[in-house]
């Protein structure tokens, strides 16, 4: 699967309606903001869950109630429409 230039990615993004997620030079990026530490850390488990179905696994972070996803296909070199399609499973879950 070939890497998205960063206006394909960001017409991608809108076109799938996830208008919260932005283009970084990275990948694509979505920051979620929870409560609590315990529901930061549910949500990372569905969507660790989700990726491991889908063999592809986003690059992330949290501290406290925060989680940062970053989303990239390393192998393409770049952003791909399996990327995009991954952070519209993420949204669902949110």
């Amino acid at each position: 699967m070939d890497a998205l230039d960063d206006s394909a990615v960001q017409a991608a993004l809108t076109g799938a309606g996830l208008d919260n997620w932005e283009v970084t030079s990275g990948g694509i990026h979505r920051r979620y903001t929870f409560d609590d530490f315990s529901t930061a850390w549910a949500f990372m488990s569905r969507v660790a869950l989700l990726a491991e179905a889908r063999n592809h696994h986003p690059d992330w972070s949290n501290s406290w109630n925060t989680v940062d996803i970053n989303l990239v296909s390393h192998d393409a070199g770049g952003v791909t429409e399996r990327d995009v399609d991954l952070a519209g499973a993420i949204e669902q879950l949110s």
